[in-house]
């Protein structure tokens, strides 16, 4: 597995456990379908969540939060539409969640994590 491979799954490892202690239900992760890939999936106050997950080693290059763009916003709002019509159950509101994590497991001090929420598309 590449290091940006690495340092991604364990961006998402950390994400998910954040969202849990938050109180979010995560129902699923890395789901994938021909036009594209969801990191996490999970419930929170009524809502199905899709979240993205940004990871970075340093803030040397911008924020995580800054690889976010319109359209990949547009683009995780269809893909959880389609997460959605794949599972024929969840007839409720939709939003998109970013979560940045900053920090590498290698790192002896804590990542730095944080939760974008209801990220406007």
């Amino acid at each position: 597995m590449a290091k940006k491979d690495e340092l991604g799954r364990w961006g998402e490892d950390i994400a998910a456990q954040y969202l849990a202690d938050l109180g979010y239900e995560v129902v699923e992760r890395n789901w994938r379908c021909s036009a594209g890939e969801i990191d996490i999936i999970a419930r929170r106050e009524g809502f199905l969540v899709v979240v993205e997950v940004k990871t970075r080693s340093t803030r040397a290059f911008g924020h995580p939060f800054e690889a976010v763009t319109a359209a990949k916003l547009a683009r995780l709002r269809r893909l959880g539409f389609a997460w959605c019509a794949s599972r024929a159950g969840w007839h409720g509101p939709i939003r998109v969640d970013v979560v940045a994590v900053v920090g590498a497991p290698a790192h002896l001090a804590a990542p730095a994590v944080q939760l974008f929420e209801r990220v406007a598309s």
